[in-house]
C-alpha cells in the first residue's frame, strides 16, 4: 500500500511538472532573450543527453560548437561528440552552413526527429546555438529537454554593442571574458574597451613601457561619492594593466563569439594617466599624477608634433593588436583652458586658419583620423567631435542625447546611438539603493525596452547611418565583479531586443513574462541580477480640501500591491492597492508586490510630512527647466522630500533662474517656519542658493520679507534650510532662492510651511 501511494505521488508530481514546462513553453512565454523574429511552440519534448551527437557540413563552425559544448559540459558535465553531417539521425544536433542564407541569419527546429540548425555564415550557427543553450532547462539534469519549435531569426541593427571602462576600476582578463559571454549569449557582436583613462592606462605599448608602469597605477582613489563633502581618497596604490598577450587572448576568446572588440584610447582629453607618464606631450610639462577622483582634468594632450608621433605610435601597435574595422579616440569632454594659455597652441591655431581651440580639436581629430585611415581603420569618436569639417569617415558615437546622432547622421556619418538618457547602465535602475553607490541618474528597465535607436527626425536615407546602439558601463562607482553584474542585468537583456527584434515583434508584457522564465537561468549560471524589475513607484495627487491622494503602481504587468500605513512591513494580510491612499495627515506608507504568495522585489518605502502648505495652490514666477520639471510646481507642495542619492524626476531644476514660488494657503493662518528643500552638487554645477527669503501677504500682491538667510547660514545647513521668524498670520507665502551666479543650476524638491 505504501509503495503504490509513493509512485502515485511520482506521477502525479511529474505530471504537474510537464504540465509547468508546457506552460513555461508557451508561445508568449518561451524563455528566449532576444525574442526571435518568428516562433511557433508546439507540444512536445525533445531529450538531449551525453549520447547524443552533433554533426556539421561546415569545418568552420567547429568553433561555434566547441564554445557550446564548453557551456554543456560547465553547466550539466557531459560534452556532445561531433560527427561529419552524413544525413539526418536520431538524437543529434545537425547543423548546417547554408550558403543561400543571409549573412547572420539562422533557422531552428526542434521536433522528435532532432534538433536541426541552419545558420548563413558563421554568425548564424552561432547564434543559433545561443538560442538553443536558453532553451536548455535551468537546473542541473542529464536529460537536457527542449520543446518542439520552429524558429526563424535575424538581427534587426548591425552594430549591436557593449562598453565596459576597466580605467576607472580595472577588471582581469578572466571577468572581461565572462563579460564578453553575457554579450554573446544575447548576440551582441561588438565589445567596446574603454582601455585609458585619467585615472588609468591599462594596455602595454612596448615603445612607451611607462605608460602602464606609471599611467597603469594611482596612489589612491576617492572613498565614497564625487558628491561629498570633503572628499575623501584611501592611500592604496590601485591600478593594472593587460599585456599585450593577454590582448590577443581576449580579441581572439571574442572572436570566437562573433564579436569585433573595439579600444579606446581617450584623446586629447582625458589623458592624464598618460601624461603622468610622460608629461611632455603636455601643454605645460607638468608633473603630473594619475587621477585619484572622478570627473574632467584641465590637462589634455598638447596638439604639437611631438604629441602627433608619440599618439600615432602608441596607434601602430594598437593596430597590430586588434584587427577589427574601429578604433574609439574618444573625444569627450575636452577642456580647453591649457590650449588657450599655450603658445604653440596659438601658433597652430594662427598657421591652420582654425579661428578658436574648438577648430584646434577638430584638427586634432582629423590628423588622427586620417592616420587611421592609412592603416585601414575607422576612428570611431564621441560626438564632441562632431564639426561640419569633420573627415567623412569618422564614425559619431551620440551619447550626450539624440542630438550628435540627428545631425551625424544628416551629414553623412555612420553613427551609433548611445544617448545617457537610455545607454549608461551606470545609472541607478532602482529607487532603492540599499546604501550602494552609482554615479547619479535613473534608468529602469522599462525606459531601456521602449528606446527606439532610430531618431523620427531623419528620413529614409538620413535613417540608414544609424547602424545600432550601445550600452555603456562605466566603473566610477563599479569595482567588483558582482556588483557589474548587478548593474549590466536585467538591463543588457532589454537592450539587446531593442537591437536585434524586429519592431512588431517587442512587446513589454512579453519580454517581461519571459524575463521572469530567464531569471532562474541566471540564477542557474550564478549570475548577480537586480529585482528592479519589481518595483513599487508613487505619484502624488492633489486631492479635495486639505487632502493628498497617494498612488502606489508598478511597471511590472503582473501582480498585486499590499500596502502600510504605519512604518510596517506588508504582508499578504495587508489591504491591496485599489485606489488612491487619501489623507490630511502625515503618514509612512510601505508595499510590496506580490504574485500569488510569492513577494517580488522590496519594500518600497516613502514618509509623507503634511504641513501648512500639502497640496495647497502654488505659482511659479520662473519657469523650471524642461529636463527638470516631472512633477511641476505641485511636486514643491506635495508632501514627499527626496531621498539621497537624488532622482532627476524628484527635483524642479531652475538653469541661471532663481526660484520664486507664491503659495495660496486658502485662509489666514498663523506660520512661524518655513524650510526649503535644496540640492548641493558641484560636480554637476548645482550649488545652494546664495540667499533664501521668505515673504507674506494678505491680498497675494503687497509682501513683506518675515526671514531671510545669507550664504554663510546657508552654507551651514547644506539641504534643508529653515528659515524660523516670529509667529505672523497670512494667507500667501511667497518663497524666494537666488541662483548662486545666475548662469547654474538651483534645485529644489519640498517647501514646508509650518
Amino acid at each position: 500500500m505504501y509503495h503504490k501511494s509513493y509512485f502515485l505521488i511520482i506521477i502525479l508530481s511529474m505530471q504537474l511538472m510537464v504540465a509547468n514546462l508546457y506552460a513555461q513553453f508557451s508561445p508568449g512565454k518561451i524563455p528566449v532573450i532576444p525574442i526571435p523574429k518568428k516562433v511557433n511552440v508546439q507540444s512536445g519534448f525533445f531529450t538531449l543527453n551525453s549520447s547524443s551527437t552533433i554533426s556539421c557540413n561546415n569545418p568552420e563552425t567547429l568553433s561555434d560548437i566547441e564554445v557550446f559544448n564548453a557551456y554543456i559540459d560547465k553547466l550539466y558535465g557531459f560534452r556532445f561528440k561531433i560527427e561529419k553531417y552524413t544525413g539526418v539521425k536520431k538524437n543529434q544536433v545537425v547543423i548546417l552552413s547554408d550558403v543561400n542564407m543571409p549573412s547572420d541569419n539562422y533557422s531552428l527546429s526542434v521536433d522528435s526527429e532532432g534538433v536541426r540548425i541552419a545558420g548563413g555564415n558563421g554568425a548564424g550557427v552561432f547564434y543559433a546555438l545561443q538560442t538553443l543553450t536558453l532553451l536548455l532547462p535551468a537546473g542541473k539534469v542529464n536529460n537536457l529537454q527542449i520543446p518542439f519549435v520552429e524558429i526563424e531569426d535575424n538581427p534587426r541593427f548591425s552594430y549591436r554593442g557593449m562598453h565596459l571602462d576597466v580605467a576607472r576600476h580595472f577588471f582581469s582578463v578572466a571577468e572581461v571574458k565572462r563579460y564578453i559571454d553575457y554579450l554573446a549569449l544575447y548576440k551582441f557582436n561588438a565589445f567596446h574597451w574603454h582601455l585609458t583613462d585619467d585615472q588609468g592606462w591599462r594596455i602595454e605599448i612596448k615603445k612607451y613601457p611607462k605608460l602602464h608602469q606609471i599611467g597603469g597605477w594611482r596612489k589612491g582613489t576617492l572613498i565614497g561619492h564625487k558628491f561629498d563633502e570633503p572628499e575623501q581618497y584611501d592611500t592604496i596604490r590601485y591600478g593594472g594593466f593587460y599585456s599585450q598577450e593577454e590582448i590577443k587572448d581576449v580579441i581572439q576568446y571574442a572572436s570566437k563569439r562573433h564579436i569585433e572588440v573595439i579600444p579606446e584610447i581617450e584623446m586629447p582629453g582625458h589623458a592624464l594617466a598618460a601624461l603622468a607618464a610622460y608629461p611632455e606631450f603636455s601643454c605645460t610639462g607638468g608633473p603630473f599624477e594619475t587621477g585619484k577622483t572622478w570627473g574632467v582634468f584641465q590637462d589634455v594632450f598638447c596638439p604639437k608634433e611631438e604629441t602627433f608621433q608619440f599618439i600615432e605610435n602608441i596607434l601602430d601597435e594598437v593596430c597590430s593588436l586588434f584587427p577589427g574595422k574601429y578604433i574609439h579616440i574618444g573625444g569627450d569632454e575636452c577642456p580647453k583652458e591649457r590650449w588657450k594659455e599655450c603658445p604653440q597652441c596659438q601658433e597652430l591655431i594662427r598657421k591652420e586658419n582654425l579661428i578658436d581651440e574648438n577648430g584646434l580639436q577638430r584638427f586634432f581629430t582629423n590628423r588622427i583620423s586620417d592616420y587611421l585611415k592609412k592603416k585601414n581603420r575607422i576612428a570611431i569618436g564621441w560626438d564632441e567631435i562632431l564639426d561640419e569639417k569633420l573627415s567623412s569617415e569618422a564614425v559619431i558615437m551620440s551619447w550626450r542625447g539624440y542630438k550628435g546622432g540627428i545631425e551625424g547622421a544628416s551629414r553623412g556619418h555612420d553613427v551609433i546611438m548611445t544617448p545617457y538618457s537610455h545607454c549608461y547602465f551606470d545609472y541607478y535602475q532602482s529607487r532603492f539603493t540599499d546604501g550602494k553607490l552609482a554615479i547619479g541618474g535613473y534608468l529602469p528597465i522599462d525606459m531601456i525596452y521602449r528606446y527606439e535607436p532610430v531618431p523620427d527626425a531623419l528620413n529614409a536615407q538620413q535613417s540608414k547611418h544609424i547602424l545600432g546602439a550601445q550600452g555603456n558601463v562605466w566603473t566610477e562607482y563599479i569595482s567588483n565583479e558582482e556588483y557589474l553584474q548587478e548593474m549590466i542585468f536585467p538591463r543588457i537583456c532589454a537592450l539587446a531586443e531593442v537591437l536585434w527584434s524586429p519592431l512588431d515583434r517587442r512587446d513589454y508584457n512579453s519580454f517581461t513574462s519571459r524575463l521572469q522564465s530567464h531569471f532562474k537561468f541566471l540564477k542557474f549560471n550564478k549570475i548577480n541580477y537586480s529585482s528592479a524589475i519589481y518595483d513599487i513607484s508613487s505619484r502624488i495627487h492633489k486631492g479635495v480640501e486639505k487632502n493628498i491622494e497617494i498612488e502606489l503602481f508598478t511597471k511590472f504587468p503582473r501582480g498585486q500591491i499590499h500596502y502600510t500605513i504605519d512604518g510596517t512591513d506588508p504582508k499578504l494580510s495587508s489591504p491591496v492597492s485599489s485606489g488612491n491612499i487619501v489623507s490630511d495627515q502625515s503618514l509612512s506608507i510601505r508595499a510590496a508586490l506580490y504574485e500569488g504568495v510569492q513577494q517580488l522585489g522590496g519594500i518600497f518605502i516613502r514618509n509623507f510630512s503634511v504641513s501648512i502648505s500639502t497640496a495647497k495652490e502654488i505659482t511659479l514666477a520662473n519657469p523650471p527647466h524642461e529636463e527638470y520639471n516631472k512633477g511641476g510646481a505641485f511636486s514643491l507642495i506635495d508632501g514627499s522630500t527626496s531621498s539621497l542619492p537624488w532622482l532627476p524626476e524628484e527635483w524642479l531644476g531652475f538653469a541661471g533662474n532663481d526660484l520664486d514660488a507664491t503659495i495660496n494657503l486658502g485662509e489666514l493662518l498663523r506660520i512661524s517656519k518655513v524650510t526649503v528643500d535644496v540640492l548641493k552638487e558641484n560636480a554637476g554645477k548645482i550649488y545652494l542658493p546664495k540667499e533664501v527669503v521668505v515673504l507674506i501677504s494678505d491680498n497675494g500682491k503687497d509682501f513683506i520679507k518675515v526671514a531671510s538667510l545669507n550664504q554663510a547660514e546657508i552654507e551651514k545647513m547644506k539641504r534643508a534650510l529653515r528659515l524660523q521668524f516670529p509667529s505672523v498670520q497670512t494667507k500667501w507665502v511667497k518663497v524666494i532662492a537666488k541662483n548662486s551666479n545666475g548662469k547654474d543650476w538651483l534645485f529644489v524638491d519640498e517647501i514646508k510651511v509650518e
